[in-house]
Order: structure tokens, then C-alpha cells, then sequence
């Protein structure tokens, strides 16, 4: 693998941290008011999270994110990137050509479909943390079963090996489905806003866009992103979260139809302003640590190799 292909996957590991740590908090909030009950609105819910758990609330099941997100970004970018390397260089005969709106397009349905294989135990393993102490209807929990509100997990590893124990492999991809109509859609309406509004307010003869038009490109995309990708992340967080204490769906289509049956079709919009909000310095952080730091290799690049 070339020095570029590598630097855009180092990139997107940095990318992935910044993000993470700019995004948890309201990941959670989002989390909790699509599969949680009695949380209200996006503030009742922020207060009651920090009346009942403190600070540290917001921030469970984050460390499985960090060591994890960082790879999966890495993947992300990388595969994106060096698609659209490729296909330049197929219709161009020139890797380094400006990629067409296609070609974009082409490469976040690619990048999409590879980041559910990694994703999907990411994402499950992070929600059964921040779920794991919200209250349960107590019909919902069959007897002998762990109490609502205690710990089920220890932490990230001894809930991924639970999981694996008891549910096997198909329990680690739990919503894969439903995290592939999500982010298959998602990272066209990601990287493809990002990519013209980055354009856009850069000035006329700049060669590459400044820090800020990269963050403010980066929250636009990403807030653009998770309003189109609200309705399937209400179904995979749904999904992911069914199983700390019991078993209420069967699958994608059935967590569609119960959601609907019991709460109309505003379940589907849950967590849209919590979403759209995290959205923006998530990805903020993301898109600015990446450029950032495939900058600065780049720089390092050519002083070792004037």
C-alpha cells in the first residue's frame, strides 16, 4: 500500500477520536430517548441522565467507542478515499483527478456497506452500556433476569464476550440490517455535502480550504447526515438495546411494525434534534481532524523527501 492510501487511513483513525469525544455526551441522550422510556424531551431527558447518574452518565460506553471508532473511521475514510482514487484514475487515467458528484457517490455507497462489518459490534456494544441502567416496565422482564437499573455488564470487553456467550455471532451483528439502510444512505448525504459546501466557502484561488471552512463544511455534512439517517438509527437503537434484560423484536421489519403499531410515526423522528445537533461538532471534529492531519504527513512527507 502507497504512502497516500496509508496516510488517509492514519487520518481517519485521528478523525474518529475527535469525534468521538466531541459526540458521546448527546449519543447518549440520543440513545436513551430512542430506546428508553420515560425521558420526555431532549432536555428532560439531559436532566434526568445528570440528576440520576451525574456527568459520568453521558459518557458510558465510551471507551469501547474510542479504541474501536478510531478503526472504523480509519476504515471509513480510507475505503472512501482511495475509491474514489481508483475511479479516477479509471475514467482519468489519473488518480490525483477532481472526482465527479458520480464518483463521490459511488465511493460513500462503497464506504457504507464496509463500515457496517466493523460498525455493528461497535454500535451494539456501546448501546447495551448506556441502556443498561434505565428503568424497565417490570412486564417486560421475565423473572430470575438481572433488575432494571442494575449493571448487567462490567464493561465494554465483558459485554462483548456476554453477548458472544449467549447470542453467538449473529447476537454481535444484532441490527446489522438496519445499520446498513442507515449508513448506506447516510455517508452519500456525508460525504457528498461535505464535499461541495467545503467547495463553496473556500475563496477563489485558494489551493486547499482554511481550518474553519473545513470544521463548518464538516458540521453541515454531518448534521445533514444523521436528519436523513434519524428513522433507521431509531430501528437499529431499538434493535440493539432489545436484549440487556429481554427479547422484544424478531428483526428489522418487526421492530418497524411494533414501533409504528405502539407509537405512530413520530417513534421514527425520535432523537431527529439531539441527532442533528450532535451532528454538527461530531462531525466537525471528525472531517477537521482528518484534513488536519493528512496535512500535516503530507508536510512531514515532503521535508524527509525533498
Amino acid at each position: 500500500m502507497g504512502s497516500l492510501q496509508l496516510q488517509d487511513f492514519v487520518a481517519g483513525l485521528v478523525g474518529g477520536i475527535a469525534s468521538v469525544v466531541a459526540g458521546h455526551p448527546l449519543d447518549t441522550v440520543k440513545t436513551r430517548l430512542q430506546a428508553g422510556q420515560g425521558y420526555g424531551n431532549t432536555l428532560k431527558c439531559v436532566l434526568t441522565v445528570y440528576r440520576n447518574e451525574s456527568l459520568t452518565g453521558f459518557f458510558k460506553g465510551m471507551s469501547f467507542p474510542l479504541a474501536s471508532i478510531g478503526i472504523y473511521s480509519s476504515v471509513v475514510f480510507g475505503v472512501f478515499s482511495n475509491t474514489q482514487r481508483f475511479l479516477s484514475q479509471l475514467r482519468h487515467g489519473d488518480p490525483a483527478a477532481t472526482p465527479s458528484l458520480g464518483d463521490m457517490t459511488l465511493a460513500s455507497l462503497v464506504a457504507g456497506v464496509i463500515s457496517v462489518g466493523i460498525g455493528t459490534p461497535v454500535e451494539l456494544v456501546k448501546i447495551r452500556l448506556q441502556m443498561q441502567t434505565q428503568p424497565y416496565t417490570k412486564a417486560n422482564i421475565k423473572q430470575n433476569s438481572t433488575a432494571p437499573g442494575s449493571s448487567v455488564y462490567r464493561g465494554s470487553i465483558h459485554c462483548f464476550r456476554t453477548i458472544l456467550q449467549k447470542e453467538g455471532i449473529p447476537g454481535i451483528y444484532r441490527g446489522n440490517v438496519a445499520m446498513l439502510l442507515r449508513d448506506v444512505p447516510g455517508y452519500c448525504a456525508y460525504f457528498v455535502p461535505y464535499a461541495m459546501f467545503c467547495d463553496w466557502i473556500t475563496p477563489h484561488g485558494s489551493i486547499a480550504p482554511n481550518p474553519f471552512a473545513i470544521w463548518m463544511a464538516g458540521g453541515v455534512a454531518g448534521a445533514v447526515s444523521w436528519a436523513v439517517c434519524t428513522p433507521m438509527d431509531v430501528v437499529k437503537s431499538r434493535l440493539q438495546a432489545d436484549g440487556v434484560y429481554s427479547k422484544q423484536y424478531k428483526g428489522t421489519i418487526d421492530c418497524i411494525l411494533q414501533s409504528y403499531q405502539n407509537e405512530g410515526l413520530k417513534v421514527f423522528f425520535r432523537g431527529l434534534l439531539v441527532n442533528t445537533i450532535r451532528g454538527f461538532p461530531s462531525s466537525a471534529a471528525m472531517f477537521l481532524g482528518y484534513e488536519l492531519s493528512l496535512k500535516a504527513m503530507k508536510g512531514w512527507q515532503s521535508e524527509t523527501n525533498p
